[in-house]
C-alpha cells in the first residue's frame, strides 16, 4: 500500500482506450495497458504511463482515458474540477469539456457528443461519440483540487487514408488556407505529418510537394528517382519545412476516414458528360461522390472498379484494389485521369449515398438541452454555471 502524501492530485493518463468502438476484426485495439506507479526515496509518487494512442474511425465512439488519485482520500468530490481541452497549436487550446462535482458543460462542436465515463472514483475519462475528422489530435486532461492541479495528455488517432490533391486549375495553385478548403470540399482534412509518414510506410509515393495541417510542406518518396529529388537519395518523406501560408503555393495532402454511406459506380447504358452525370446520381437518390469519399470507399469498402467515372470536383478517377495490367498498372490505388472538358467528354459516374438509418449497435447519445441545464441520470436537471466551471 502506498504511503499517503500531501499531494492534491496526480493524473494518471492511460494512453490506450479503456472502451473503444472499433472496426470489425480489430481485436488488438482497446486493450488495457500497464501503468507503473513507483516510489522514490522521499516517498513521493512517480507516475509512468504506457506509450501509445487511442484509435477509432469517423463515426465511431472512443474513450479518452484519464484517472486521478487525490489526498486525502476523503476530499469532497464537489471540489474536484475535471477539464478537457484540445491542443490545436503550440500554446493554443480549444475547450472541450469541464465538470465541477455534478455540474458539467460541453463546448462547441462537442456538444451532445462528449460525456464523462464515470467508471468509479478517480475516473476523469470522457467518451466521444460520433467521432469526426476534426476530432483527430492531442487532448489535455486537467484535474484540479482547490489550488492544486495536474495534467496529462492523450492522442486521438483515426483509421483512414491519405491522398494527394490538386484542383482543376493545376499543380501548385493552393496557399495554406486554400489547401484547407480544398480538403474539406473533398470530405477530408489536411493530413498531419504522422499520417503522411504512416502512408509513406504503406507505400505512398508522390513527387509533388503538398501542405500539411501544421503549415509544413512535404512529400513522400517510396521509389527515389531523378525527377523527384535524385535517384541516389534515400526513400523517405521529404520536408520543405514551414512555409508562408499566404504567399506560397503547393498541392496538399488530405486525410479521410470511414464513410457514413456507400460509394458505387452507377450502371448506365451509355457514358455521359458531367452535367448529366450529376443528374443521374440525383435521380438515383444520391450525389456525385467526392474524391475523399472515393478514397475512403477504396480503403474501407474495398471498392474495385476498372471503369473511369466523374467525381464531384470534375476529375475522372477509378479505384483498384486488385491490380491487373488492363487497369492501370501493378499497384493498388485510385487512378486519376485528370480534369477533362465537362461538356464534351463522356464517362461513367461514381455516386455517394448517405446512410439513412442509425448504425446498428451505435450508442444512444444523450442530448444536452440548450437552456443551460445538463440532464442527470435520475431525471433531475442541474444548472450549469459557465463561470465557475471554466
Amino acid at each position: 500500500m502506498l504511503p499517503k502524501q500531501p499531494l492534491a492530485c496526480l493524473v494518471l493518463i492511460l494512453t490506450s482506450a479503456l472502451s473503444v468502438t472499433s472496426l470489425p476484426g480489430d481485436t488488438g485495439k482497446g486493450r488495457r495497458k500497464v501503468v507503473h506507479v513507483l516510489e522514490d526515496d522521499t516517498g513521493a509518487v512517480i507516475v509512468q504511463t504506457a506509450p501509445g494512442k487511442v484509435v477509432t474511425h469517423r463515426g465511431g465512439s472512443i474513450t479518452l482515458p484519464c484517472r486521478f488519485h487525490h489526498e486525502p482520500e476523503n476530499t469532497d468530490p464537489d471540489h474536484i474540477r475535471i477539464k478537457w481541452t484540445k491542443v490545436t497549436d503550440t500554446l493554443q487550446f480549444e475547450d472541450v469539456f469541464v465538470a465541477l462535482g455534478r455540474q458539467q458543460r460541453v463546448f462547441g462542436s462537442y456538444r451532445g457528443r462528449v460525456f464523462l465515463e464515470e467508471a468509479g472514483p478517480g475516473d476523469a475519462s470522457v467518451i466521444i461519440h460520433n467521432v469526426t475528422l476534426e476530432d483527430y489530435g492531442r487532448y489535455e486532461c486537467e484535474v484540479t483540487n482547490d489550488m492544486e492541479d495536474d495534467t496529462g495528455f492523450v492522442n486521438l488517432d483515426l483509421e483512414g487514408v491519405v491522398f494527394p490533391y490538386y484542383p482543376h486549375e493545376g499543380r501548385y495553385r493552393l496557399n495554406y488556407h486554400q489547401a484547407e478548403d480544398a480538403c474539406k470540399q473533398q470530405d477530408a482534412i489536411l493530413a498531419s505529418h504522422s499520417q503522411l509518414h504512416k502512408a509513406w510506410l504503406e507505400g505512398l509515393d508522390w513527387c509533388n510537394a503538398g501542405w500539411l495541417e501544421d503549415g509544413s510542406v512535404q512529400y513522400p518518396i517510396a521509389h527515389p528517382r531523378d525527377q523527384c529529388g535524385r535517384k541516389d537519395s534515400p526513400a523517405g518523406v521529404r520536408n520543405y519545412g514551414y512555409r508562408h501560408k499566404e504567399s506560397e503555393r503547393y498541392d496538399c495532402f488530405c486525410f479521410t476516414s470511414k464513410l457514413d454511406g456507400k460509394v458505387y459506380f452507377l450502371k448506365r447504358f451509355k457514358k455521359v458528360n458531367y452535367a448529366d452525370a450529376t443528374k443521374a446520381c440525383v435521380r438515383d437518390g444520391s450525389a456525385v461522390a467526392k474524391v475523399g469519399q472515393l478514397y475512403a470507399a477504396w480503403k474501407f469498402q474495398l471498392l474495385d472498379r476498372c471503369e473511369a467515372g466523374w467525381l464531384e470536383d470534375g476529375s475522372i478517377r477509378y479505384p483498384i484494389v486488385n491490380p491487373r495490367s488492363r487497369c492501370g498498372g501493378s499497384h493498388p490505388g485510385v487512378r486519376h485521369l485528370g480534369f477533362p472538358d465537362k461538356k464534351f467528354r463522356l464517362y461513367g459516374v461514381y455516386c455517394f449515398r448517405k446512410n439513412e438509418d442509425k448504425e446498428a449497435g451505435a450508442p444512444e447519445i444523450k442530448q444536452i438541452p440548450q437552456d443551460g441545464f445538463t440532464a442527470e441520470k435520475n431525471g433531475n436537471s442541474i444548472p450549469v454555471n459557465a463561470t465557475r466551471l471554466i
